[in-house]
């Protein structure tokens, strides 16, 4: 056997498969299953369930309202680090996103850095879920989806 021979029969079939692109779309979608659970635990730990809710009110949303995008992050957040459904899963906090834009962002503007956080990065969050939909799950995903 010469070296080439080797090499490509000691790796495993699990190697052989992943691609760059199967990496990319499981460093996209871990990271952004980070960035929600970070979401949920401000709004559970700093802000509070109880707290958010008052702040959706504020807004005109309903208060109950909270206690789903608190629950939606949380577990998409999960689901997308672990790589369970993670299409759908992506496409169902889009609305999330977009509603982050229409109600509380929307008005302060494009640029995150304005007064009060523009929409500028909830709408890059939102193009970069679509963007997890079309790529699917990537490498290393629990519950790989038939593409």
């Amino acid at each position: 056997m010469t070296d080439a021979t080797l090499q490509t029969t000691s790796r495993t079939e699990l190697d052989v498969r992943v691609t760059n692109a199967d990496l990319a779309a499981t460093l996209l979608r871990v990271a952004m299953g980070v960035l929600f659970l970070a979401h949920a635990g401000l709004k559970l730990f700093v802000f509070t369930p109880a707290g958010t809710a008052g702040y959706f009110a504020s807004l005109g949303l309903p208060g109950p309202l909270a206690y789903l995008v608190i629950a939606a992050e949380l577990m998409g957040g999960i689901a997308l680090i672990l790589g369970v459904y993670s299409r759908w899963v992506s496409l169902a906090l889009v609305p999330i996103l977009l509603g982050s834009i229409y109600v509380p962002h929307g008005a302060a503007g494009f640029f995150f850095s304005n007064e009060g956080g523009g929409w500028e990065f909830p709408a890059f969050w939102a193009v970069a879920l679509v963007v997890q939909a079309l790529l699917g799950d990537g490498a290393y995903a629990l519950k790989r989806a038939d593409t």
